[in-house]
């Protein structure tokens, strides 16, 4: 039979609206975070059929950022949709920070009609052209029947290799269209693993070395993973480091963990890398902050021997010849990696513990801070907060005092922008609650970095999320501050903020906000908002002279 038989069964007609968000429920995706346009109304109308919670966001970029933050935490894509034009360019900073931390993300704008393209309609951007740059592919759809098909390639397309953005621009024409198109069949990932031959050049490089380092970043690893490698480490002695925003692979207080290199990092651990005769990198790109500017390891060949793991064969020997590439997911990497026999740790004993030995003599508390020390409180939440708490922040040179104290207990518990994007720690947070509801989230942001970000307040108060913000205020935009003192001395320019009470902001919209100006007050004002069934703002006031926790003004 065919469906123009009148005894064949009737197949019944969905809007392009209907067809993409039953493609992405077929899919596994539960949430979409965005801000509605019209351009889009069919898939905002088709979202009150259920299956998958849409976000109400304050501002598109926010939206992105929360979408991009929830990809990193669940693995599976983030999902952002916005309208055409000002609302697709809004969430442009979304899609730049899931490019540079490579997170599954796709982000769903609304298109001008078809017959109008071309002619400069109303908010009208080519979006191939516009964002082909800052992602792994842009997708506009011609016809709702295509929506299955192309809703199967953006899943196929983010997840395999290095995970990444995709885009998929919908003409409202095409989205309000109807078509009996079936729904596909869920996206498979196709995992890459090493060879047995490859495991066993490893063994055999690791085999000679002396002075070995682990370095790895916290790309496609599973819970499982995580702990098979805790056991790897600790069997043959290894020294491991983090790269920039991977300190939650391995548990911190490992004694195998021994720093982690982001900006600001230790000097001493940065020679120690240097100094190193064997890398084995699992799950880093070893990028810009990673390699301290590409300083660390000579370009294209660098004098360390080279094990490199990477699930995307584009970046296997893009910057750096290895003198092993391996194209492989970290989960499956180290999988086959804790089959290989116990290593001789002996010839590194020392170099691991004296690599210990150096964090914990970096972290240590100090005598001559600023009257607010802010390394007491990051010590604070160290000391109370759960091993699976979850913690965001964005950039600023507040985020260094956040590295360098706090220990990272269990995988994905690090939730920030490798990308360097100010405004993220709040909407991550966001994010984050609406993910793990039963953990603690905690957002530490500087003071520029919560104004980028601030209206999603209203956006955690509206959901109910006791998430809690803690904001450090010292009236500047720190970090850039600190670079002005190292280029033009004594000749601050453009960096002095004014800021409103923010914990009467807090208040202004039915939460909590507190005020301390001493690191002392901490622990009482944290353990009230723990307490609390509602958001928290908890307003530090630092001495704005203390810049980093080596350096004043």
């Amino acid at each position: 039979m065919n469906k123009h038989d009148p005894a064949s069964p009737v197949k019944a007609l969905r809007s392009g609206g209907q067809l993409l968000v039953s493609a992405l429920r077929v899919n596994g995706i539960d949430r979409m975070f965005g801000v509605p346009g019209e351009s889009a109304l069919p898939i905002f109308d088709s979202l009150l059929d259920g299956g998958i919670q849409f976000v109400t966001c304050r501002h598109e970029a926010t939206a992105s950022h929360m979408a991009e933050a929830d990809g990193k935490m669940s693995g599976r894509p983030g999902v952002c949709v916005v309208s055409r034009g000002p609302g697709a360019m809004h969430a442009a900073i979304g899609l730049h920070t899931a490019w540079q931390d490579s997170t599954p993300m796709i982000l769903i704008i609304g298109q001008v009609p078809r017959s109008h393209r071309g002619r400069e309609a109303f908010q009208e951007i080519n979006y191939v052209r516009t964002f082909d740059d800052m992602t792994k592919w842009v997708g506009e759809v011609e016809s709702p029947d295509q929506i299955p098909e192309f809703v199967n390639r953006a899943l196929h397309i983010v997840m395999q290799g290095r995970p990444g953005p995709v885009v998929l621009s919908l003409p409202e024409d095409v989205l309000s269209a109807t078509s009996d198109v079936a729904d596909p069949l869920p996206a498979r990932m196709i995992d890459t693993a090493p060879s047995n031959e490859q495991m066993a050049q490893v063994r055999e490089l690791l085999d000679r070395a002396r002075k070995p380092l682990v370095i790895v970043g916290n790309l496609g690893w599973t819970p499982e993973a995580a702990e098979q490698f805790k056991a790897f480490v600790a069997r043959n002695d290894l020294p491991v480091v983090a790269g920039f925003r991977s300190q939650d692979v391995l548990d911190n207080r490992s004694p195998h963990y021994v720093g982690d290199l982001s900006l600001g990092c230790s000097k001493a651990l940065m020679e120690r890398v240097k100094a190193a005769d064997l890398l084995l990198v699992i799950g880093d790109r070893l990028g810009d902050v990673t390699t301290n500017h590409f300083s660390l390891l000579d370009v294209p060949t660098p004098k360390q021997v080279l094990i490199h793991v990477f699930p995307g064969a584009e970046e296997l020997g893009r910057t750096y010849n290895p003198t092993l590439a391996i194209q492989s997911r970290s989960s499956s990497f180290v999988s086959a990696l804790a089959k290989l026999p116990p290593l001789d740790a002996r010839p590194w004993a020392a170099w691991r513990e004296q690599s210990r030995q150096a964090l914990v003599d970096y972290q240590a508390p100090r005598t001559d801070t600023a009257s607010f020390d802010l390394s007491r409180v990051i010590a604070h939440l160290d000391r109370v907060l759960p091993d699976d708490a979850v913690v965001t922040n964005g950039a600023g040179n507040y985020t260094i005092w956040l590295h360098r104290y706090y220990r990272y207990r269990q995988l994905g518990t690090q939730i920030a922008p490798k990308s360097g994007s100010m405004g993220y720690g709040l909407p991550a947070a966001i994010a984050a609650k609406l993910r793990h509801p039963n953990r603690t989230v905690v957002c530490l942001a500087g003071d520029g970095c919560f104004m980028m970000a601030s209206q999603e307040f209203a956006t955690a108060v509206q959901h109910r999320l006791p998430i809690i913000v803690i904001i450090v205020n010292n009236g500047m935009y720190g970090s850039i501050r600190m670079h002005q003192e190292n280029h033009f001395p004594h000749r601050p320019s453009g960096t002095d903020l004014l800021n409103p009470d923010f914990a009467a902001l807090a208040k202004s919209y039915g939460a909590r906000g507190e005020v301390i100006d001493h690191h002392d007050q901490f622990p009482d004002a944290f353990a009230r908002a723990v307490k609390a069934d509602r958001p928290t703002i908890i307003e530090l006031r630092v001495n704005c002279n203390q810049l980093t926790p080596d350096r004043s003004l």
